[in-house]
């Protein structure tokens, strides 16, 4: 029954990613975890089918390794970076990939989108960072798993906390988004387009890189987040 539910979640989040603008064509995909038995299983959206079709049955369950469960499709390309990040993150219940425009256009140019404002600050805790390339031994080693292990490197490199910072940018490729479940991982990619596309504007209207003060930053987050959190209802 559990199982049931988290395919009926996943498919809802790889359909609100397309009605949003997030994924177009096939763009992207969204995958939940369900980490409630001994073996945790993972549901995906599988390759290039449109989401308009999709029904619950065509979507692929596989183990944390990849391996298929459940399924007659081919799981989505990206399934081994979403399994390896649900390894090294097990915080985390879904993973939503875009190719959203604005987000996409700061992961081209390589670079990190800087808190420049209280609303990006309501969800992320600092910039929103991005990976370095991989290299051409990593490429073509494991692309996709690879892609994973550039994400938590940074993570752990900048000793960031996956819940603080529910996103990131891959160097060339476009944004990873992420949360408890795949319902908060697609609010996660939607935010995560939205600031950028602010931070786009306000850096063409000569916004300073270092953003916002931290002080400002650090109140607008712990407002929403901790146990100190004041926004919205007990």
């Amino acid at each position: 029954m559990l199982l049931e539910a988290l395919r009926n979640e996943v498919l809802r989040a790889n359909q609100e990613i397309a009605r949003r603008g997030l994924a177009p064509h096939t763009f992207g995909n969204a995958s939940g975890v369900d980490r409630s038995g001994a073996k945790p299983l993972v549901v995906i959206k599988p390759s290039g089918v449109d989401y308009a079709t999709m029904k619950p049955a065509d979507l692929v369950v596989t183990d944390l390794d990849g391996n298929i469960v459940e399924g007659s499709l081919r799981p989505s390309s990206d399934l081994d970076t979403h399994t390896f990040l649900y390894r090294e993150f097990p915080q985390i219940g879904g993973i939503v990939h875009t190719h959203s425009e604005f987000a996409t256009s700061w992961a081209q140019a390589g670079r990190a989108i800087p808190c420049l404002g209280t609303t990006h600050a309501d969800y992320f805790y600092g910039p929103v960072p991005v990976t370095a390339p991989l290299s051409a031994e990593e490429v073509a080693e494991a692309y996709v798993r690879n892609t994973g292990a550039v994400i938590t490197r940074l993570f752990k490199q900048q000793n960031l906390d996956p819940a603080a910072v529910p996103g990131v940018l891959v160097a060339g490729h476009a944004p990873f988004a992420w949360g408890k479940t795949a319902a908060d991982a697609v609010e996660h990619a939607d935010v995560l387009e939205y600031i950028a596309r602010l931070a786009f504007r306000s850096t063409l209207l000569g916004a300073p890189e270092a953003g916002i003060p931290h002080y400002v930053k650090e109140h607008h987050y712990t407002r929403k987040h901790g146990p100190g959190a004041t926004y919205g209802q007990r």
